[in-house]
C-alpha cells in the first residue's frame, strides 16, 4: 500500500523504447539482416504502435550506427566491416586479458566455479540445436572475465560491445553453429587455466579463441542457423 504523497513510479517500457528494443533486437539477431530496407509503417504495425516513435527510435539506432536513415524511403540495415569486426576482437582481448590479469587466485578460482556451470549449460543448449541460447550463454561466458577485475569501468567498456559481439555471433551463421563443439572446448581450456593460474596459457587461448569466433563478417544468417534460432 502505498502512503499518501508517495510518487506513482510508472516501470512500463516507453512505446519509443519499445520500438527502439523490437528493431534493435531484430537486427542483432539477423531478422533484419545487413541491407534490409526497414519502413517506419510496416515497422510501426508490426510493434503494436504509432510511427512517431518508431521514428524516433530509427534515429537512436542511426546514432549507434546500426542503420542509416533515407528520409521518405525508410532505414537501411547496416553490418559490421572487416575492419570493425578485427578492431571488436582487439577490444575484448585488451578488456577480458587486463580483467583477468588483475583479478586475485581466489577469485579465478571462484570465477572458474562459474564458468564451468556455464559450460555444462552451454552443452545442454548446443545438444538442443538451440542457437539463440548458446549465444546468450557465449555473452555471459566472457563477461564473466571482466567482471573478476572488479573494475566498474573495464565493465562498462565491455557492456558497450556487447551488442556488436551478438551481432557478430548470429551473424556467423552455420559457421558458428559447426564449431560450437570447438567452443565449448575452448572455453574448458579457459576455465582450467584461469582455476590453475596460467595466465600465459589462458591468454594464448583467449587470443585464438576470440580471432577465430570472430574471424571475419558475415552478411546475413545462413537458412540452417535461423530456423534454429525458433527453438528454445
Amino acid at each position: 500500500m502505498l502512503c499518501e504523497g508517495t510518487a506513482v513510479v510508472d516501470s512500463t517500457p516507453s512505446a519509443s523504447e519499445r520500438a527502439y528494443r523490437a528493431i534493435r533486437d531484430d537486427i542483432l539477431d539477423g531478422t533484419h539482416p545487413p541491407g534490409t530496407m526497414l519502413g517506419e509503417a510496416s515497422l510501426a504495425g508490426r510493434i503494436g504502435v504509432s510511427r512517431t516513435p518508431v521514428r524516433v527510435a530509427l534515429a537512436r539506432l542511426q546514432d549507434e550506427g546500426w542503420i542509416t536513415v533515407y528520409p521518405k524511403r525508410g532505414a537501411l540495415v547496416q553490418g559490421l566491416s572487416d575492419r570493425a569486426v578485427a578492431e571488436l576482437a582487439d577490444a575484448r582481448y585488451v578488456l577480458e586479458m587486463t580483467a583477468v590479469d588483475r583479478a586475485s587466485g581466489k577469485l579465478r578460482r571462484q570465477l572458474a566455479d562459474r564458468l564451468e556451470q556455464l559450460i555444462v549449460e552451454q552443452q545442454e543448449v548446443f545438444d538442443k540445436e538451440n542457437v539463440r541460447g548458446f549465444i546468450e550463454l557465449t555473452l555471459q561466458f566472457h563477461r564473466g572475465f571482466v567482471e573478476a577485475g572488479g573494475n566498474g569501468v573495464l565493465l562498462e567498456l565491455y557492456d558497450r560491445l556487447t551488442d556488436r559481439h551478438r551481432f557478430a555471433l548470429f551473424a556467423s551463421g552455420d559457421e558458428l553453429l559447426a564449431r560450437c563443439g570447438e567452443i565449448i572446448d575452448e572455453h574448458r581450456q579457459l576455465a582450467r587455466h584461469l582455476r590453475d593460474g596460467n595466465v600465459d596459457a589462458f591468454a594464448t587461448v583467449l587470443r585464438g579463441h576470440i580471432s577465430e569466433v570472430l574471424s571475419s563478417p558475415r552478411e546475413g544468417i545462413a537458412p540452417v542457423t535461423s530456423a534454429l534460432l525458433a527453438r528454445k
